[in-house]
């Protein structure tokens, strides 16, 4: 399978980013990913429904620009629907099974997404109803997408 993850920001925090390049290594066995930051756009710290709307399209344009025609869309947005880790790994399966090994995940910025970047998901995905920082839902997916083929492999997963 060939997984992306575009993301809004740079990750900033080493902590995070020597997670998500342990899991990278883990993953190789299973799955090409690559993950592609888009510059996030700034925006005041009390900006107007319209400024965000504003910040959010920018932001939306960087990511479509990166988006490979035909891949599964996955975003990541509280108002999607929660899986558990194995209904998960069914749902990566499935896709794979049926010539979808494409697959890429979107994780905005601080501001959210854009309702184009919404509506264009095959599937909208929520890990919680907490709302998480845009940098930690990275690591968290990386973990996650790692559980899933190892769950999909009927291996181990050490704790």
């Amino acid at each position: 399978m060939r997984i992306s993850i575009l993301a809004v920001g740079k990750l900033k925090e080493k902590y995070l980013s020597e997670g998500i390049k342990e899991y990278l290594k883990r993953m190789t066995p299973y799955a090409r990913v690559d993950i592609t930051e888009v510059p996030d756009e700034p925006c005041p710290e009390n900006a107007s429904p319209a400024i965000a709307d504003q910040v959010r399209q920018r932001e939306a344009d960087r990511l479509l620009k990166k988006l490979r025609p035909g891949t599964f869309l996955i975003v990541l947005d509280p108002r999607g629907k929660m899986y558990s880790s194995e209904e998960m790994a069914d749902k990566l399966q499935a896709l794979a099974l049926n010539g979808r090994s494409d697959v890429t995940f979107i994780i905005g910025g601080s501001v959210g997404l854009a309702s184009m970047i919404i509506e264009r998901a095959d599937l909208l995905l929520s890990f919680s109803k907490l709302i998480f920082p845009h940098q930690l839902i990275r690591l968290m997916l990386m973990e996650q997408i790692y559980r899933w083929f190892k769950i999909m492999k009927n291996e181990p997963y050490h704790k």
